[in-house]
């Protein structure tokens, strides 16, 4: 049995069965069989008969209680038995060989008889006897009497439905498939009704073709709820593919003894022809006035995909073995050509998808032209998976196809699927998954979603999908209220009229093939993102770069300046730094750090270089001075951006200079403050001037200098946060390494000094990048 059979929790034998329980029935180990036949389990090799079912005096003469126990032979007679053995020793699947056509005696009358047969094993799967045997098995004989001519001999069975065959290979559509195979299998059976019967992805079922008596009402088009078939109904009709009720008010007749001696458990009638139905659903047939029932499985992938379901209402009706295996013939062709129709189609439409993904690749290659135009053009993202809307988000840049979204709903979907944390974000019923987006069905029902990082998207939506069902009975209802004694028990439905069902709130599902589809795209706009930003990056890197001049190299002052890209080549900042002198021979440092990270910061940053230069180099205002002017400007050419900026000057009077004492002037704007080592090694982070509010806040803030007079042989450094702050440390941390490793390391050369802090303090590389200014004051005076 399946998984899904053998973990189940089963009721207990004598349980009563209502519509409460009925998905728990152990329906493939009822301990009886249907009275059209008998059923005897021998042990191997003996051959002796070990259970049998009650009704064995009616085919072979023998009371049930004088057959257990005995050889095979002294139960059906010696010929019949020695050609039942001659089948279960051949080797291959037992099943093909059915049915063994026996004649036995029957009070002196010969009476043909087709012998059933199949093993069950008790043995782990694959242990085999030196006869090829399963090494502990039970062979099942069923004999079914052979009422009247048999129509034709089993091997013929392709002769029977070869002009089928034929009509389904010149089939040119599914329901032409169908409907062959309804017309066949009811002229072959014998059936009042045939019906091919298909099953939706939750197991509902609709009857897609027919062929019936005039005078039956259709039920072509109704719908069946799933709890019609339970799920081991299911798995049963996916390893015994024929199943026949001959009359469904027959008395079951039940093994004896209730266990299988060799197991100490019930038989396992999977595989039987003759295994004994669900009360329950002999019950539900009787309410639709069926009087005789066969299903014949129809199989995708080994998977129930639906059945062609035969009904008949004027009485108990039993097709022969041979004409059964023939209808299964029919049912196994019309699997392979629906597989087959399916298959071609399926290919038919990947290579369409896989083409025009083939092209959106190559297309997103071409980086002068934007992304999402690209996706959105024909062919494009609506041809890959079909729906009303698409609409992205993409590289800074929104647009849509189809049916037109607000920004509104698009920005709604879009933080709904990156909430879910997935790579492929899906639903066809949004409003009932989703009701307090507010979004309504008529606008986007079915909604598929690719989630980008940093908050792009991609979105295809699809509008709900109102449509009517047709029931066979109200689905909702399926039940009613029976009184048997004292008691009350759910009986299956007795209403099978036709019940409309308006359906809301749903739109066309995403097949699993779409699904897989948005999952590959996602994969290639990621690769087109990545390939896009690195451009973008190095583009931006070397702008940055080309405005980040060398130093000066005046006779008293040593310079290393350094700019290093965050790690991630995806990610461009904004930080500088700036070193020149000034006509009157002070020394202007800057270091800054424009906010964000994009080819728009490195562009602000430029823009704020260049101004502050301008402003700086001519001019006899102090760097608070300066940054004043700079937030003036800012504002009045309408710079819509933020930066941190420290600005300082070194400067000295002759008096200074003969006492080897340099003042160092600066004005911070929300920047990290300047760290000092003395000649001596002492380390001084001059953060008691508190920083006044970044650049672009507010063009009227007070800005104001701090003056600090330093000893030839000091350093001074200046630096951005990327040195200082990362994910796995707090801030203040950040700043003590500094300090730690600057005292470390003062003696070094400068150039030396700032290498060994990158590689001690970013030793894997930044996360931001980094903008580091490192001046050291002559220990000596100039000349001497």
């Amino acid at each position: 049995m399946t998984d899904q059979l053998q973990t189940s929790t089963w009721l207990a034998p004598g349980e009563p069965v209502d519509l409460t329980n009925c998905e728990r029935e152990p329906i493939h180990v009822p301990g009886s069989i249907q009275p059209r036949g008998v059923l005897l389990a021998v042990s191997e090799p003996d051959m002796v008969v070990r259970q049998v079912s009650r009704n064995l005096a009616d085919v072979v003469g023998t009371a049930w209680d004088d057959a257990l126990g005995r050889p095979l032979a002294e139960v059906v007679g010696t010929v019949p038995a020695q050609a039942i053995a001659r089948s279960a020793s051949a080797f291959g699947d037992l099943r093909e060989r059915n049915p063994v056509e026996l004649i036995l005696d029957c009070a002196g009358s010969p009476c043909p008889v087709d012998a059933i047969l199949h093993r069950v094993s008790h043995a782990p799967e694959g242990t085999r006897t030196a006869a090829g045997l399963p090494a502990a098995s039970t062979l099942v004989v069923e004999l079914e009497p052979a009422f009247g001519p048999r129509p034709f001999s089993f091997p013929n069975t392709y002769q029977a439905v070869r002009g089928t065959i034929a009509e389904l290979n010149r089939a040119s559509s599914l329901q032409e498939l169908y409907d062959i195979t309804a017309e066949a299998v009811r002229a072959l059976t014998g059936f009042d009704r045939v019906m091919v019967y298909r099953y939706d992805a939750d197991y509902n079922g609709e009857v897609v073709a027919e062929a019936k008596l005039p005078e039956l009402n259709s039920f072509l088009g109704l719908h069946y709820p799933a709890s019609d078939i339970p799920a081991q109904a299911r798995a049963l009709y996916e390893k015994n593919w024929v199943r026949l009720i001959s009359d469904v008010r027959y008395t079951p007749s039940p093994l004896e003894p209730v266990d299988l001696p060799a197991t100490g458990q019930p038989l396992d009638l999977t595989y039987s022809t003759l295994r004994s139905v669900s009360p329950i659903h002999c019950e539900y047939l009787q309410n639709m006035g069926v009087g005789a029932s066969m299903s014949i499985s129809l199989l995708r992938d080994d998977k129930l995909w639906g059945l062609i379901a035969c009904h008949h209402y004027s009485g108990p009706h039993a097709p022969p073995y041979a004409t059964r295996a023939a209808a299964e013939f029919l049912g196994s062709t019309l699997s392979l050509r629906l597989v087959d129709r399916t298959e071609d189609e399926e290919h038919r439409r990947a290579l369409r998808v896989r083409s025009t993904m083939a092209w959106l690749t190559a297309a997103a290659l071409d980086e002068d032209r934007p992304l999402a135009e690209t996706v959105l053009g024909r062919p494009g993202l609506l041809d890959v998976v079909p729906a009303d809307s698409v609409v992205v988000s993409l590289q800074g840049s929104t647009g849509s196809a189809g049916v037109p979204l607000s920004a509104e709903v698009s920005n709604v979907l879009a933080a709904w699927a990156g909430q879910h944390g997935g790579d492929v974000v899906g639903t066809d019923r949004l409003p009932l998954v989703a009701p307090t987006l507010g979004v309504p069905g008529e606008v986007a029902c079915g909604v598929l979603a690719l989630p980008l990082p940093e908050g792009q998207y991609v979105i295809w939506t699809r509008v709900e999908k109102v449509h009517a069902v047709d029931w066979g009975g109200d689905p909702h209802n399926k039940a009613i209220a029976e009184r048997e004694g004292d008691t009350i028990r759910l009986s299956p439905r007795k209403s099978f009229d036709r019940w409309r069902e308006t359906v809301r709130n749903r739109a066309e599902p995403w097949t699993p093939a779409e699904l897989t589809e948005a999952g590959e795209l996602r994969t290639h706009l990621l690769e087109a993102l990545y390939a896009r930003t690195r451009r973008v990056a190095r583009t931006a890197l070397t702008l940055q770069r080309s405005l980040l001049s060398e130093p000066p190299d005046p006779d008293h002052l040593d310079f290393a300046v350094r700019y290093v890209p965050a790690a991630r080549d995806s990610q461009v900042g904004g930080d500088w730094y700036d070193v020149f002198q000034q006509p009157d021979g002070a020394t202007v440092l800057v270091i800054g750090d424009v906010v964000g990270h994009d080819t728009e910061a490195a562009a602000c940053m430029g823009q704020l270089r260049g101004l502050l230069r301008g402003i700086a180099y001519d001019s006899d205002d102090s760097p608070a001075g300066v940054l004043t002017r700079l937030d003036r400007a800012v504002a009045g050419l309408q710079l819509t951006t933020m930066a941190s900026v420290l600005v300082a000057r070194l400067e000295q009077t002759d008096e200074e200079r003969a006492a080897g004492l340099t003042r160092l002037r600066w004005s911070n704007a929300g920047h990290l403050p300047p760290v000092i080592a003395g000649p001596d090694g002492t380390i001084s982070v001059l953060d008691d001037a508190r920083p006044d509010l970044l650049l672009g806040v507010d063009a009227g803030s007070a800005r104001q200098d701090h003056v600090l007079t330093i000893p030839r042989g000091s350093t001074v450094l200046l630096y951005t946060d990327g040195l200082v702050e990362r994910r796995d440390q707090l801030f203040d941390d950040g700043i003590a390494q500094l300090r730690t490793e600057f005292g470390a390391l003062w003696q070094e050369p400068v150039d030396g000094l700032v290498d060994q802090l990158l590689a001690r303090l970013v030793p894997g590389g930044a996360d931001d990048d980094v903008a580091l200014v490192a001046v050291r004051l002559d220990p000596e005076e100039p000349g001497s």
